[in-house]
């Protein structure tokens, strides 16, 4: 009787939680996502997917899981030509209009070509319950067995294949800023820290991503392209994007991508490409970008500590 005391003294009461994901054409991959899901030891209130225009059999496969776990809801989006990242905020937007009557205190958009174990969210649950300030948190993710790497983004980064945000956070930055080519993760986390909310990526913790980043509906080699191209519309500091194409080029695929990322960030400047964001928050990231490359380099100066692991 007096350890169950102590064992609810000592673990505090963890928030209620509600998950949005925005899916378009993953019938390769949604199943795998809905069993995580399924298998959670604490679930959402509820569990909006959101089919943006699927042409293939996502929207079959989210539905015959319907009738078994209400707790989830399904959402149809018209047909759409293109994929893009601002088609991704709208459908976003179509499944959080479906919880303005649910009382929930943390709010998720999770990517539906995911999976992860079944303690994944009652982690980032604890996380958000006993640290007050936290307003974003997350983890890393795999991609075909390779860890991300943290050198070029910290553990203050977290990745959009998960998001989950105290409500007070997501109310206060807005929610998801709708950018054509994409950044709306690091958007919300960069608005989320300039309002005076901590984020945290925690390592104790992995999600499985089964789609490399950037790939979907195009080659390995035009997204690294696109990446350089995205580098500059968010306002990557230029100093520090030619550190982070040093480090891509000894990454594979060896040299090319690292080339094609610095295509595409000089091809945007020399075309005078419009910024995808204000102009304050590409100042608070470049100094943040600065900040960190002054750290990792005195680092480098010092013989008797290892070399910090990281990248992009």
């Amino acid at each position: 009787m007096a350890g169950s005391r102590r064992s609810s003294i000592l673990m505090p009461t963890l928030p209620s939680y509600v998950l949005i994901t925005p899916v378009r054409n993953e019938e390769a991959f949604i199943e795998m996502t809905i069993k995580s899901m399924i298998a959670q030891t604490v679930k959402p209130l509820k569990w909006v997917i959101v089919s943006d225009g699927s042409t293939d059999g996502t929207d079959r496969i989210v539905q015959s899981y319907l009738t078994a776990s209400p707790w989830i809801e399904f959402v149809r989006m018209p047909e759409r030509r293109e994929r893009h990242f601002a088609g991704k905020v709208k459908a976003f937007e179509a499944g959080y209009a479906r919880l303005k009557d649910e009382h929930y205190e943390v709010i998720g958009s999770l990517d539906g070509d995911t999976s992860f174990d079944s303690e994944y969210f009652s982690f980032l649950l604890q996380k958000l319950a006993t640290d007050s300030s936290l307003g974003l948190v997350g983890t890393p993710f795999i991609e075909e067995n390779r860890q991300y790497d943290y050198r070029f983004t910290s553990i203050e980064h977290v990745s959009g294949i998960c998001q989950v945000f105290r409500r007070e956070c997501f109310e206060q930055i807005g929610g998801y800023v709708a950018i054509r080519g994409g950044g709306i993760d690091l958007v919300a986390v960069l608005t989320a820290r300039m309002k005076g909310w901590k984020t945290r990526t925690f390592a104790e913790k992995v999600v499985q991503h089964h789609r490399p980043i950037g790939t979907a509906g195009t080659s390995l080699l035009s997204a690294w392209f696109k990446y350089g191209v995205k580098d500059y519309a968010l306002g990557c500091h230029p100093l520090w994007q030619a550190f982070r194409t040093c480090y891509q080029m000894s990454k594979k695929p060896y040299i090319v991508g690292g080339l094609l990322l610095s295509i595409g960030y000089t091809w945007s400047s020399l075309r005078g490409a419009e910024r995808s964001i204000p102009e304050e928050v590409i100042a608070f990231r470049r100094q943040e970008q600065m900040q960190r490359l002054r750290r990792f380099l005195s680092r480098r100066n010092l013989p008797a500590r290892s070399e910090l692991k990281v990248s992009s």
